[in-house]
């Protein structure tokens, strides 16, 4: 059995790695829509994790792996996410829709022992899929085109372990490995009106990233219980430090022909223009806080302020620089009644959230800045209990992105996700036959 699943992990991260993922025409710069630690439980929440320890045990946080006192169990997850992204400019009055539906995590965590607790998952950190063609007619009716193409994912694959000092205090670590590749390409092209081309060949600026990143992040937590109340507070805080990056950018201007209509192999090709750099900053330094508070298995409410340091990337030649991101963010969750097995609703996990991200992108003095509103169920299975607490996950995001200032695009999204978290006592050896 145990061989089956490590099989069946190993498949399922493949697909994963190998699925294409739809996005905003915003990924054409840098590393892309940026997908990672939007996992339902979270994303459900407005994304609030640095604060939030699961009052039960079938839950492991990766975001602050110092967070996972109450895990117990060994946990297997698998979600998937389908995106739904609506684009409107005023740049002739163009809209667009885009869907998209990919696996976006597999993790499996279990307690090393009552103090010690270690997470393993996989999932994509960003995408890029674009095509975009503008075309500028000119008065005789023939017309330039320059077309933008991008393509590529960029994966992370984490190992986390969480260690409690004592009843109040917890730390942790995650290690991060990020992998892939991203491809930018811009080709220009001449025609005259009858639409038939006049240039013999095509004028090509081509990007390939090739990334493979290598840092930490540190997380601790404290948590207070008043047992005469069952109320709860709790702080926690995160940081990602020790960046090691290996990103090599080859950049290529070139002249050439298609051997074919697909247009997917190039002949008679000649370089005008090659460079090739490395980069070091590409995940650079990100900071979190959060406060929570709540009832034991009741009720619980956080708030939480995450910060990255704007990184810089290559793209057609040039070395691009972002800006900081900053996001605020407030969530929680709600449980009825678990033990009121005459109405099932009752034990059904509620969750909610909001919030507001300054994005790292900045065009023609605008911000492209984010911001939604979620909300999501966990479905307990029939067998499941409060300590054994299994089930369907379900969530929806529903938010905005972008401006319609200056011609930019605007972006109205809803994103829906389907996950299962199964959890029982595994690994353990009995004490008595």
């Amino acid at each position: 059995m145990k061989k089956i699943f490590a099989v069946s992990f190993i498949s399922v991260g493949y697909f994963l790695n190998a699925q294409s993922i739809s996005n905003s025409p915003y990924a054409t710069y840098g590393i892309g829509d940026v997908k990672y630690d939007n996992t339902i439980e979270t994303a459900s929440m407005g994304g609030i994790s640095t604060a939030f320890i699961s009052d039960f045990t079938s839950s492991f946080n990766f975001a602050n792996p110092a967070n996972n006192s109450n895990f117990e169990l060994t946990s297997i997850r698998l979600e998937a996410t389908n995106e739904n992204n609506y684009f409107k400019t005023n740049y002739n009055n163009t809209k667009s829709t885009k869907h998209s539906t990919y696996l976006s995590n597999i993790a499996l965590a279990f307690p090393l022992s009552p103090k010690v607790k270690m997470g393993l998952s996989y999932q994509p950190y960003s995408s890029k899929t674009y095509d975009i063609l503008n075309k500028d007619v000119q008065e005789d009716g023939s017309f330039y085109t320059n077309r933008f193409k991008g393509s590529g994912t960029l994966n992370t694959a984490q190992a986390a372990v969480s260690y409690k000092i004592d009843q109040n205090f917890a730390v942790g670590l995650r290690a991060n490995l990020y992998f892939g590749n991203l491809y930018d390409l811009n080709e220009l092209r001449y025609f005259d009106k009858n639409g038939v081309s006049n240039t013999e060949y095509i004028n090509g600026y081509e990007t390939k990233n090739s990334i493979k990143n290598f840092n930490f992040t540190l997380g601790g937590s404290y948590q207070s219980l008043n047992t005469r109340t069952d109320k709860k507070l709790t702080i926690g805080a995160t940081a990602t430090f020790g960046n090691t990056s290996n990103m090599t950018t080859d950049y290529v201007n070139s002249t050439y022909l298609y051997a074919d209509a697909a247009e997917s192999s190039k002949i008679l090709e000649t370089v005008i223009d090659k460079k090739s750099t490395n980069s070091k900053n590409l995940l650079p330094l990100q900071a979190s806080l959060g406060v929570g508070y709540g009832s034991e298995n009741h009720w619980f409410f956080s708030g939480q302020l995450d910060y990255k340091k704007g990184e810089d990337i290559s793209y057609f030649g040039k070395t691009f620089d972002f800006q900081d991101t900053y996001r605020i963010s407030a969530g929680g969750w709600y449980l009825p009644n678990y033990n009121n097995f005459r109405s099932y609703f009752s034990r059904v996990i509620y969750r909610y959230g909001a919030f507001y991200e300054r994005g790292n992108l900045k065009i023609d003095g605008n911000s492209i800045n984010k911001f939604g509103v979620s909300a999501g169920v966990m479905l307990p299975f029939k067998t499941s209990s409060i300590t054994r607490m299994s089930g369907l996950e379900l969530g929806i995001e529903v938010g905005k992105r972008g401006t319609l200032k200056n011609n930019l695009i605007n972006q109205n999204y809803v994103n829906l996700r389907v996950g299962f978290n199964f959890a029982d006592r595994w690994f353990r050896k009995n004490l008595y036959n």
